[in-house]
């Protein structure tokens, strides 16, 4: 396979940068084997059975960017995961500037600083702050910004309005420098009316990192690695996943990120077990899905990790001719874009 294999031509006034409001009144694509049909994000509990399940990413965003001097020069940077020595992993513009020693002082606060340890081999930095826990959450809420997409256009950085606009319904635990998007449409009213409709609800933690803004560097797909990124499944989520399949329901995945959770946690017969710990889980067609019945995304772009995803969840032929049909009616793409509902095959 080939990342050009991948791709499609979407039109740039597809791509979002607002959100629909309300946020329920975003269009939605259901992508079943029967065919395609035009809805809305409040159809929802319409195409939902009493039984299912769904399953949702509980991370947080964090003011993840960044800007730091060394001496007089300025030097972006993204935080990307944090390490298990207590160390974080960033990226950083200029990178080859930086040093083993470099001692790194950040606009906003004068509490936080950090020395550099050494640069990876893929070009990201490795840190080691002066904080951690609250002290360094609370350090980030004055020198950090939220890491918006680059495709979202903000000229002068991200808005009072998009530090709520950004944020998901399910947030609880800080760690994600991206937002799970999918998450993004949901509100208090349209879970209520899943909740009436008696479908279940249970959350997980995958940490979305910087990598996830990086495009592909090769045509081939098999060379391509994926950043890892942190996720946790406690064994409470677990045996509510299972216990709901067992007993008929039908398990629903919301966004690529607790897809991926869930497909690293799944066992060959699809039973899923506690997870703690990275995954770099790459799902391309061929690959069976094991981990869930029903996918809830956004629209992704062309040649992107994520359209593969949803090809190898739903059909790629199936996916090309949803995606023609998006792109032909005006759905909008990607993180404030429009969301699919997507059957797997």
């Amino acid at each position: 396979m080939r990342a050009s294999d991948f791709d499609f031509d979407l039109p740039d006034d597809r791509i979002a940068h607002h959100p629909a409001r309300p946020r329920d009144s975003a269009r939605l694509l259901h992508v079943a084997p029967s065919g395609l049909a035009d809805l809305h994000v409040r159809d929802l509990a319409s195409l939902l059975r009493p039984g299912d399940l769904l399953v949702a990413n509980n991370t947080r965003v964090i003011p993840a960017q960044l800007t730091a001097r060394r001496g007089e020069a300025r030097i972006g940077i993204t935080l990307d995961r944090p390490l298990p020595d207590g160390g974080w992993q960033v990226l950083a513009k200029n990178a080859r500037r930086l040093r083993a020693g470099d001692a790194l002082r950040f606009d906003g606060s004068d509490a936080l600083t950090a020395t550099v340890q050494h640069r990876q081999p893929d070009g990201s930095v490795v840190l080691a702050f002066n904080l951690d826990g609250p002290a360094f959450t609370d350090a980030l809420q004055h020198a950090g910004a939220l890491a918006l997409p680059p495709y979202i256009n903000r000229p002068t950085g991200p808005t009072a309005q998009d530090q709520a606009d950004y944020q998901t319904v399910f947030a609880a635990q800080d760690g994600a420098v991206a937002a799970p998007t999918a998450g993004l449409h949901f509100t208090p009213d349209l879970l209520a009316a899943l909740a009436a409709r008696g479908v279940q609800r249970a959350t997980l933690t995958l940490h979305v990192g910087a990598g996830t803004f990086l495009p592909m560097r090769t045509d081939a797909v098999a060379d391509h690695v994926m950043h890892p990124e942190r996720g946790e499944i406690t064994p409470e989520t677990a045996a509510s996943i299972n216990a709901a399949r067992a007993a008929g329901g039908r398990i629903i995945a919301v966004g690529t990120t607790s897809l991926r959770l869930l497909e690293s946690a799944a066992d060959a017969q699809g039973r899923i077990h506690p997870y703690r710990g990275e995954t770099a889980i790459f799902i391309t067609p061929g690959r069976p899905i094991r981990g869930a019945d029903l996918l809830w995304t956004n629209f992704h772009l062309p040649r992107s990790t994520l359209f593969m995803l949803v090809c190898a969840f739903a059909g790629t032929e199936r996916m090309r001719a949803a995606y023609a049909h998006a792109i032909a009616t005006g759905y909008r793409f990607y993180s404030y874009g429009d969301a699919s509902l997507l059957e797997r095959i």
